[in-house]
């Protein structure tokens, strides 16, 4: 249900993975890749939310390439452009509230691993735009977040026994934000290691998953407007 789609963004032309509400329309969430790239299981997450009545892209921040291997995935990973990505998730955000099948006049950012350290990014540095942000397990390289800029609700979520990125980073953060009068949320998974929404890899929790998932969906379909 779901296809690529290009739009364009600081001076380029960039792809993307999009899909439309099966109702027609719905509110605009963007989709932030882990570390693999524009892989099949973030193409599924796009049409999970098209199946949950929202209308959805994923930006290709990578520009066609993916990998399987880890030690590929961290070059990639590192030589990304911050600045770059973010320019990129702001025109597929652009891009998306744009097109006749989004209702809202503010889209929602959700990312996994990398991709949820950058839609804590994309909330702070383009506050009149997103309406709400999930991070899931979100850690990229050091970041300068403004979080005093963030106007977004958001939503943390980690796994209990996630080492790469601990869930005390989550708490850490969450009080930080509290500190700052921001609307934050966190949800922290008993049992659960990181990665543990990615069905198509070896650290898959499906109770945690699910709920999860449904948690996230309630949370954008609540604050996007």
């Amino acid at each position: 249900m779901g296809q690529r789609v290009e739009f364009p963004s600081n001076g380029h032309t960039c792809q993307g993975y999009f899909a439309a509400p099966e109702s027609g329309e719905g509110p605009g969430v963007v989709v932030i890749q882990e570390w693999w790239g524009l892989v099949p299981h973030i193409e599924d997450i796009v049409e999970r939310f098209a199946k949950a009545g929202f209308a959805a892209i994923a930006p290709d921040l990578y520009h066609g390439q993916t990998t399987t291997s880890p030690d590929e995935a961290g070059r990639m990973l590192m030589e990304l452009d911050l600045a770059r990505a973010e320019t990129e998730i702001a025109g597929a955000g652009a891009y998306l509230v744009g097109r006749p099948e989004c209702t809202s006049k503010k889209f929602g950012v959700i990312g996994f691993c990398m991709g949820g350290a950058l839609a804590q990014h994309e909330a702070t540095v383009n506050p009149d735009n997103v309406a709400a942000a999930v991070s899931f397990y979100g850690g990229f390289k050091k970041v300068a977040t403004p979080w005093d800029d963030l106007q977004a609700p958001i939503l943390l979520i980690y796994g209990e026994k996630d080492q790469g990125v601990p869930a005390e980073k989550g708490r850490e953060l969450e009080q930080t934000l509290r500190e700052k009068g921001k609307d934050v949320e966190l949800m922290i998974y008993p049992g659960a290691n990181h990665a543990f929404m990615n069905n198509t890899g070896p650290n898959y929790k499906p109770d945690a998953a699910q709920d999860a998932w449904q948690r996230a969906v309630d949370f954008l379909r609540k604050h996007i407007q």
